[in-house]
Formats: structure tokens, C-alpha cells, sequence
């Protein structure tokens, strides 16, 4: 029975460096390509590039809404108001596959995990054509009880999917723009999982440590019709396996599929010297790198499997192909303190990396660092909008919570100095003076918008700070000092 679904991917509560770029994520995109090509009416909301029509969505026969944690707010507030109205709501994506329980709160099932067959059977089973105890990685009620079906496993071929159909995204590609050449960017999907187990990272949680991956005919197919736009690979981990990245960029090379692209990557990738003459002959002018930490004990607490001077050598050999670099950096381990976040600002600096985000450590659902730091009780909030990477949200070792807050603000700042820019422009860097002005901006306009929050920080430090003294004068109070009893 063909029915009416639409998919929502929430707007996030905050900005970035990154926020005028809207690049949706391909989940419901891909979704609605399956249910599209089943003879379904389907569209796609993508907060991020269009408004969500809230009559379009009223309308539908079942809504789909995937959220990360940093948009769950958004996500349940939604999802609340159409369930008042009498629409089915599902939910899925990375947060309600870890916090299913929490979702279903809010929602009329929760697909857990890897959601294309899943949504698949979901319908079959609205149109009474098979039970919901039968849907692996579906959550729902029964009884008025929530009931976990058990996981579905990954899907080992990722051929059998087809391209995500992006028009069908309301509004996508009129404006969307791209942080280096200001063209549309175009995302594209080659790969899931990744053989690495950061603990800060909740990836191979959701789709494991095996590396899977789209044929080079099918990452072709989805490439060919964007030539003159800007690519960007999706992939969590673009190099993870390095033949086989060879393979497909030699072959965007032969057919002269090799339109402007960027990915992410780690820093590891830069030791490849055929790699890199791929990279640069294929026409990528830009990797996000996961540099994380200059502080040594910080990346082995991390898990990341890499040194500083592997880090420092990336860099050189990425601009020696003319390839540009947003290192992203990850503050605030136990390990870190004061000294270590303004020197990474310094090391940005001194070794010229192109653009930066100082991301503050964040326990994300599904990571190991959420269940440590959870277990020893250092989260102090679970307002899932501040977990966006920009905001502290536990109690770090070596600071307290507004100290790391400003010290990562302040790096930030620096990198993105007026001074910066300026120094761009004299020595003909014109797109990074550019970046550092926008970047400028941006960070000013983010501590007005999050003056609340400087406050609560503060606040709680004093809270703190009273509670720590009333309990040493309470214990004065029950003491006997050489002999004298306190006194009031």
C-alpha cells in the first residue's frame, strides 16, 4: 500500500566554523531512495539546508527523524508535537540506537543500528504483512512495554544499496556552498565502519571496526554527475584501507571523473608518497585531519594510535601536494591541562595548518569515554544540546569546567585572529585570510549567543567552591585544634 513518509535530520542547536556549509548526512537520504523506488511518497527535511514544513509533515503517514545526540532536543520536541497530532513517528540514527529507551519516550518505534532494511519491514509491518516481533533492530511497544528486538548485523554488502537520490532533499544544492571554492558540495559515500577504536569515538560502535566498502563502479556512479561541483567523501575514515583508495582514485584519474574533493583521513595517510600523488592528481584540495592532540600521553589515552611527529610530518607532505588541512583537535583528556590547550593553539599556528576546530572533549552516547565518565560521575549535564563538541558538559582532571570552556574559546580566537588574517593576505593566501576572518566572526558571534552558559559554568564553580568550604568549616567545627575547640 503506497504511503506518505517523510524524513527529518533536525537542525543543531549551535554553529561552527562549518555552519554555513550545509552538508546533510546521507541516512534518510538513502532511506528514501529505497522507499521511493518501492512506490512510496517520500521526501527528505533537512533542517540544516530547509525549514521542515510542519503541514507536510502532519500529512504524512509515518515520519522518520534521525537525530545525533547534539540534535535530540530538537529531535524529541518534534517528535512530541506530531504524536499529539496522530502521526506515527520512528526515530533513528546514532543517539536513539545507544539511548533507545530515552527515544521511545518520545517515539512510536525506534530503529536501532543500520536502518535500510529495517524501515523496509517497518512498513510491511503497518500494512499487517509480517509482526514487529520479527523486525531485527527494531524497538516499539507491546503491552504498553518497550521491547528491544535484538540487533540486526551490519550489512556486509553495501552494493545492494542504491545511490542516495539527493533531490530528494527539499532545497538541497540551491545555496548550499563550499568552504573552499564556494561551490555546492556534494556528499558521497564510499565506505562504513573503521578499523581504529578511539575512545572519544562512537563509529565503530554504530557501524563496527570492520572496514566495509562500495564497489569503485558504484562511488563512480555517484561521482560522474558532479564533475564541476565540490565533493566530499563521507567516509568516516576515507584511507582506512589504502589499496583500495589507490584503486579509486586511479580510476577517477583514467576516466577524468575527478571532480574538486575533500575527506576525512588520518594523519597516517600523509606516508603513502603514491597515495598523495593520487590525491593531488585526482584534484583534492582539502583533508580533515584528526590530529586530536599534540600531547603525547593524550594520544595514547585517546587510543589514536599515532605520534606527534607522525603528525608533524603529515602536515609537511599534505602541503607539499598542495593539499590544504582542517586538523581537528579534541581538548580536555585527563591528561591535558592549561599549558597543553594554549600550545596546541601556538602548534596550529607555527606549522601553518589551514583551519582548525579545537573541539572540547565530549562523552557522546556509545563511546567508551561515555560509559567511563559516567561511571565515575564527571558528566555534570545531560542536556544533550550542549554535547555539540563547543561546550564542556563533565568535570575535567586538571580544570575546572569555565576554565577549559574559555581556554578552548581562547585558542580559537587566537587561531583565528584579525593578526592571522592579515598575515594570510601578505603572503598571497587569500583563501586562508578569508577563513580566518570568517572564523573571526564566528567565534565572537558564538560567545554572545552562549553567555547563558559562560554563567552556569561559573555558577557552578562557586556552588562548588561554597559546598568544598562548608564541609572543611563543618569539620573545623568538629575538631579539637591542639587542644582549642573551634569557635564561631
Amino acid at each position: 500500500m503506497k504511503k506518505k513518509i517523510v524524513f527529518v535530520e533536525p537542525k543543531a542547536p549551535g554553529f561552527h566554523i562549518y555552519s554555513k556549509w550545509a552538508l546533510p548526512r546521507l541516512g534518510t537520504a538513502l532511506l528514501a531512495t529505497i522507499l521511493r523506488d518501492m512506490g512510496h511518497d517520500v521526501k527528505v527535511y533537512v533542517e540544516e539546508v530547509h525549514k521542515a514544513d510542519k503541514e507536510d509533515l502532519r500529512s504524512a503517514d509515518l515520519v522518520g527523524i534521525s537525530t545525533i545526540t547534539s540534535t535530540a532536543p530538537r529531535a524529541y520536541a518534534m517528535a512530541d508535537e506530531l504524536r499529539e497530532s496522530g502521526v506515527l513517528v520512528a526515530m533513528g540514527g546514532p543517539h536513539p540506537t545507544f539511548l533507545a529507551d530515552e527515544a521511545m519516550e518520545h517515539a512510536d518505534y525506534v530503529v536501532r543500528g543500520e536502518g535500510e532494511d529495517a524501515i523496509v519491514e517497518l512498513l510491511e509491518a503497518l500494512d499487517g504483512k509480517r509482526p514487529l516481533n520479527s523486525i531485527v533492530g527494531l524497538t516499539y511497544r507491546e503491552n504498553g512495554k518497550v521491547v528491544h528486538n535484538a540487533m540486526r548485523p551490519l550489512c556486509p554488502d553495501l552494493d545492494a544499496h542504491p545511490s542516495p537520490d539527493l533531490s530528494l532533499i527539499v532545497g538541497f544544492g540551491s545555496g548550499t556552498r563550499s568552504f573552499f571554492k564556494y561551490k555546492p558540495i556534494i556528499p558521497v559515500l564510499t565506505s562504513r565502519g573503521c578499523p581504529f577504536n578511539c575512545k572519544f569515538c562512537s563509529v565503530t560502535t554504530m557501524f563496527g571496526r570492520k572496514y566495509r566498502f562500495r564497489s569503485t563502479e558504484k562511488v563512480l556512479e555517484d561521482v560522474r554527475p558532479y564533475v564541476d561541483k565540490s565533493v566530499f567523501f563521507y567516509d568516516d575514515n576515507f584511507t582506512a584501507n589504502k589499496e583500495r583508495t589507490k584503486d579509486l582514485l586511479r580510476r577517477m584519474i583514467e576516466e577524468g571523473v575527478t571532480p574538486e574533493w575533500t575527506a576525512q583521513v588520518r594523519a597516517d595517510a600523509a606516508k603513502d608518497e603514491e597515495l598523495l600523488d593520487l590525491m593531488e592528481r585526482s584534484n583534492c584540495f582539502g583533508v580533515y585531519v584528526g590530529i586530536e592532540s599534540i600531547n603525547p600521553k593524550t594520544l595514547e589515552l585517546y587510543s589514536k594510535g599515532q605520534t606527534l611527529d607522525d603528525i608533524k610530518e603529515s602536515i609537511k607532505k599534505f602541503h607539499e601536494h598542495g593539499i590544504r588541512i582542517h586538523g581537528m583537535f579534541v581538548l580536555g583528556s585527563d591528561e591535558d591541562d592549561v599549558r597543553v590547550i594554549r600550545e596546541t593553539a601556538r602548534f596550529a599556528k607555527r606549522l601553518r595548518i589551514d583551519s582548525v576546530q579545537f573541539m572540547i572533549l565530549t562523552p557522546i552516547p556509545g563511546s567508551k569515554i561515555f560509559e567511563q565518565f559516567k561511571k565515575e560521575k564527571k558528566i555534570f549535564t545531560f542536556n544533550w544540546k550542549f554535547y555539540d563538541g563547543h561546550h564542556v558538559v563533565f568535570k575535567p582532571k586538571n580544570m575546572v569546567p569555565i576554565e577549559l570552556q574559555k581556554e578552548a574559546i581562547r585558542a580559537m580566537k587566537k587561531f583565528f585572529s584579525r593578526a592571522q588574517m592579515l598575515k594570510g593576505f601578505f603572503r598571497g593566501d587569500w583563501h586562508g585570510a578569508i577563513v580566518k576572518g570568517y572564523g573571526n566572526r564566528l567565534i565572537k558571534r558564538w560567545e554572545r549567543f552562549n553567555k547563558e552558559y559562560y554563567y552556569q559554568l561559573k555558577h557552578e564553580l562557586y556552588e562548588e567552591l561554597n559546598t568544598k568550604i562548608s564541609k572543611i568549616t563543618e569539620r573545623f567545627k568538629h575538631s579539637d585544634l591542639n587542644g582549642v575547640k573551634y569557635q564561631d
